[in-house]
């Protein structure tokens, strides 16, 4: 059965106190939004329609850089979930499949639980996913017959009785395509709210004859962030199943809750990762790797057995080979570092490329930037860059190569030849004693004359 994804994301969120739509503001690294495509992405759905209003161009960027293939359709007024939903119809003329509806700001739903909804499917007309609720609060509650489910009551209107009830509506549903939207165009505005509730389908569906059963979740799957305090929870809540999964995955964190995570990192088993390191989005750490304390890594990829930090930076476009030693205040953006390269302090390398076994001196800087173009460096395989070097690129540096400290080099250099590029060093005998002298006796008048 193919699925089509309906992500509702039109909210402002007042709560937020932002000029950002709500679902564009970020957990992990990603924007909620994100989260929420993510964990649909379980049933590899054939379609996924965003449902935007508030700032809908920036949801609609941050949507398909994602995936390009989602569609954006727009909810002009804000008259409740059910009218939300329909606006996908159109999108959805045609389509023969199940509609899953979820939401923008509930980052946290899981693909077990998304997989239990999918096989529920299979002998129900609709599907809604529930949880036990400690403080039911205003939350809407399924009212259950057995296995069977009745109907959902927001708290607005419910009875006592009803209100007693502490399983709670997720909001999440799931229906054949044509059934969705045919119930949704019997749904009414009746209410206290006066808005077109998306969990009136199922009432409707009960007194046609269809069936509907709830599928169930841990509470925390639920988690929706409507303001600040919820996004620093919701924050919280991912960082500590996040270093969780990773040690049991036998990853090494002395320091867990001090390591910070994006929603895409992937560490290999066996690495280890010291304390107050923090991951940025598309990060990939091979098995046996160790990230040293305080560093920060972004959109790069660190092979087996390298060495990273402590203090190290690396940026998008960082590739670091096996063996590869970055060491403490070294910088990597946009360049490959071959097996066993070694900068192990004080440099910037960007846009470059390092043959393997190059041992890069301290305070050595790649010029890539001319103020309007970036430039490339190459060094080639077993050179030795001497400290304090500048590469001027673009410029090439052969096999086995090597600099002068202090060189500013600014034409390639030929395999197996040494690069000096620096003034002349002039050597004034006493000099030095006859400088001070006359700074002494500068200073010496200044305070006189101040006195």
């Amino acid at each position: 059965m193919s699925t089509a994804l309906v992500i509702l994301a039109a909210g402002k969120g007042t709560r937020m106190q932002s000029d950002l739509p709500k679902v564009l503001h970020k957990v992990a690294g990603a924007p909620l939004l994100v989260h929420a495509m993510q964990a649909g992405q379980a049933f590899e759905p054939e379609r996924t329609i965003i449902v935007a209003g508030h700032g809908a161009d920036l949801v609609a960027d941050a949507a398909k850089e994602f995936d390009p293939e989602a569609e954006i359709v727009i909810q002009e007024e804000q008259l409740g979930t059910g009218h939300a939903v329909q606006q996908a119809q159109a999108a959805l003329q045609g389509f023969s499949g199940d509609v899953i509806v979820l939401y923008g700001d509930t980052p946290f739903i899981s693909t077990d639980t998304l997989e239990k909804m999918a096989e529920a499917r299979k002998a129900h007309d609709v599907v809604v996913l529930g949880f036990e609720a400690a403080d039911p609060g205003r939350y809407g509650r399924l009212v259950m017959n057995g296995a069977a489910l009745e109907r959902i009551v927001e708290y607005k209107d419910a009875t006592e009785a009803e209100r007693a009830i502490t399983l709670c509506n997720s909001g999440v549903i799931a229906a054949d395509c044509q059934t969705l939207f045919t119930l949704l165009s019997r749904v009414h505005n009746d209410n206290a709210a006066q808005e077109y509730y998306l969990p009136d389908v199922v009432a409707l569906a009960v007194a046609d004859g269809r069936s509907a059963t709830a599928v169930t979740c841990l509470e925390a799957e639920t988690l929706g962030v409507n303001s600040r305090a919820q996004l620093a929870e919701a924050e919280a809540a991912f960082q500590a199943r996040a270093r969780a999964e990773l040690l049991e995955l036998g990853v090494t964190m002395a320091a867990p809750d001090t390591v910070f995570l994006a929603f895409d990192t992937v560490i290999g088993r066996d690495s280890e990762i010291e304390q107050n390191v923090v991951f940025g989005p598309g990060v990939t750490i091979e098995t046996g790797a160790r990230i040293r304390a305080f560093s920060h890594l972004e959109g790069c990829h660190v092979s087996r057995g390298a060495v990273v930090g402590p203090y190290a930076r690396l940026r998008p476009g960082a590739e670091l080979s096996e063996d590869v030693h970055v060491g403490n205040f070294v910088e990597i953006k946009n360049a490959l570092l071959g097996e066993g390269v070694k900068a192990n302090h004080l440099s910037y390398l960007g846009d470059a490329e390092i043959g393997k076994g190059t041992n890069i001196g301290a305070g050595t800087i790649t010029c890539n930037y001319d103020g309007v173009f970036k430039h490339r460096t190459e060094i080639g395989p077993r050179s030795f860059i001497g400290s304090n070097t500048m590469l001027v690129a673009p410029v090439k540096l052969g096999a086995e190569t090597m600099t002068g400290s202090g060189s500013v080099i600014t034409s390639d250099v030929p395999d197996g030849a040494l690069a000096i590029g620096r003034a002349k060093q002039v050597t004034k005998q006493g000099f030095a004693y006859k400088l001070m002298d006359m700074l002494k006796a500068k200073k010496a008048k200044q305070i006189k004359e101040a006195e």
